[in-house]
C-alpha cells in the first residue's frame, strides 16, 4: 500500500462521503449504477460517489457485517451511529486490500483537488466551498463570539469589575 494512505481517514471520508448517496446506490450496482435525477451541482459528485461505491461494492456485498453498515445508512444517511458502523466496516475492508485502499486513495484525492459547488439554502444555512478542519461556525441571532482572557457578554448589571486583581468592597465599588 502507499505510505500515503491513512486508512482510517479515508473510511472515515469515503464513509461520509457516501452517506447521502447510498440510498440510491445500495441495490443498484447490479443494475449498471442506475440513473438518478440529481440537481446538476451534484452531479459531479454523484458521479464520484458511483465510482467509488463501483469499487467498494463487491467488497461490501461479501462482507456480512459491511452489507449490513451500507444498508443501515441507506434507510437513514443522517444517523451518525449508523455512518459510524459504515466507518469502521470500511476501514476493516481497506486495510485488508491494501491495492483497493490505494485506489480509492487515489480516486479520493482527485475527488478533494476538484471545485465544488455549494449553496446555503434557507435561513440560518452554511455554505462551505472547502476543508473546514478547526472551524468554529456559529448560526443564530445576536451571538456574540469573543476571544481573550476575559470573555464576558452582560446584558445588563450593576457593581460589576473584571480583571486579575479586583478587589469589590462592600459597597460594590471596585479597587
Amino acid at each position: 500500500m502507499n505510505a500515503s494512505v491513512d486508512v482510517a481517514e479515508l473510511a472515515q471520508s469515503l464513509a461520509y462521503f457516501l452517506a447521502p448517496f447510498l440510498p440510491d446506490l445500495v441495490g443498484k450496482v447490479g443494475d449498471a449504477l442506475a440513473e438518478v435525477t440529481v440537481e446538476k451541482s451534484l452531479k459531479a459528485a454523484w458521479e464520484r460517489a458511483q465510482g467509488v461505491w463501483g469499487k467498494l461494492h463487491p467488497k461490501v456485498e461479501s462482507t456480512a457485517a459491511a452489507k449490513e453498515a451500507a444498508l443501515d445508512v441507506a434507510q437513514n444517511p443522517d444517523d451518525e451511529d449508523a455512518q459510524a458502523a459504515l466507518w469502521l466496516q470500511l476501514k476493516k475492508l481497506l486495510a485488508a486490500d491494501t491495492a483497493l485502499a490505494t485506489e480509492l486513495g487515489e480516486l479520493w484525492e482527485e475527488a478533494k483537488q476538484a471545485s465544488a459547488t455549494v449553496s446555503a439554502i434557507g435561513e440560518g444555512s452554511v455554505a462551505i466551498g472547502r476543508d473546514a478542519s478547526g472551524m468554529v461556525i456559529i448560526e443564530g441571532d445576536r451571538n456574540v463570539v469573543q476571544q481573550g482572557k476575559y470573555n464576558v457578554n452582560i446584558g445588563k448589571a450593576e457593581s460589576t469589575a473584571i480583571g486579575d486583581d479586583v478587589r469589590v468592597d462592600v459597597s460594590g465599588e471596585s479597587t
